[in-house]
């Protein structure tokens, strides 16, 4: 066979023995990791850093270090997408009713639907600016009601709020909380709210830490999506942070707050339990 195919006898044997060489296997692992680690960094948009997508090989049932991970990453010229600090975009200067704060920063809820915060922020387009208003659910971090406009007013939040309650259906234990923005002042908003019998919580005057958690999602939601993006229209604008909300953000992407696990899969999780020990 080596004389027919033009190959000595010592290169045959040379690379027959290559084949079970242990660094060609360990070579072969590496390429499969640096694959996985690649497919996780694609699937979170490119935003992941070296935890998250350990814990998605660690998902995948591949037993890495953490370290590991972000060696290779820093090889393959792989990063997640960095913090950035809160900025304030709301404007209280009002003479509408406020709240006390009830929140107190007390950012962690032992079940769903005890705690909402509730913000907005700006999304700029080639046809000009929309706004998007977001309810979260502590609990869980899920993006439980949202709604996207044209226009900054108070139909904005409220829409996103009754879209959220339709959903959700909570009892009077849950606390509503936002800034002191005109919207979320507006007797129209606080109508929907008094009208479910929920708790009324408003940050103090300028400070957006008191409403740190949704401040972060909408620095999250501009850095991995909109950020990365050059939107076109409104329409293609709106399009895509639909898709981000529900393919994404609420059913995919981890939190380190959540166990790295994502907002859908510790609801998920959560009911099990509760099933289980009720069975």
């Amino acid at each position: 066979m080596c004389t027919v195919l033009g190959v000595s006898a010592s290169g045959y044997y040379k690379w027959l023995k290559s084949l079970n060489h242990p660094n060609l296997e360990k070579e072969s692992k590496k390429q499969e990791i640096d694959r996985k680690i690649k497919q996780s960094h694609a699937q979170s948009f490119g935003t992941y850093g070296s935890p998250r997508i350990w814990h998605d090989l660690r998902g995948w049932g591949y037993k890495i270090s953490q370290k590991t991970v972000a060696r290779r990453m820093k090889e393959m010229s792989l990063r997640g997408t960095p913090k950035e600090k809160y900025r304030v975009t709301t404007d209280s200067d009002h003479s509408m009713k406020t709240y006390p704060n009830l929140l107190k920063r007390s950012f962690k809820a032992a079940l769903p639907d005890r705690v909402w915060v509730t913000d907005i922020t700006y999304i700029w387009t080639l046809e000009g600016w929309i706004y998007l208003a977001s309810v979260m659910d502590l609990f869980s971090r899920k993006i439980v009601g949202w709604n996207m406009g044209t226009h900054l007013n108070k139909e904005l939040p409220r829409i996103a709020l009754e879209r959220a309650l339709t959903l959700r259906e909570p009892t009077s234990d849950l606390i509503h909380h936002s800034d002191r923005g005109s919207q979320y002042c507006s007797k129209d908003y606080i109508n929907v709210v008094k009208a479910h019998n929920i708790q009324i919580s408003m940050s103090r005057k300028g400070d957006p830490y008191d409403n740190a958690c949704i401040e972060s999602f909408h620095a999250t939601i501009k850095k991995e999506l909109i950020y990365r993006n050059r939107f076109t229209t409104r329409k293609e604008a709106i399009s895509a942070v639909t898709s981000y909300l529900i393919n994404f953000y609420n059913e995919r992407r981890k939190h380190s707050t959540l166990g790295y696990l994502s907002p859908n899969q510790f609801e998920r999780n959560h009911l099990l339990l509760n099933t289980s020990t009720i069975s």
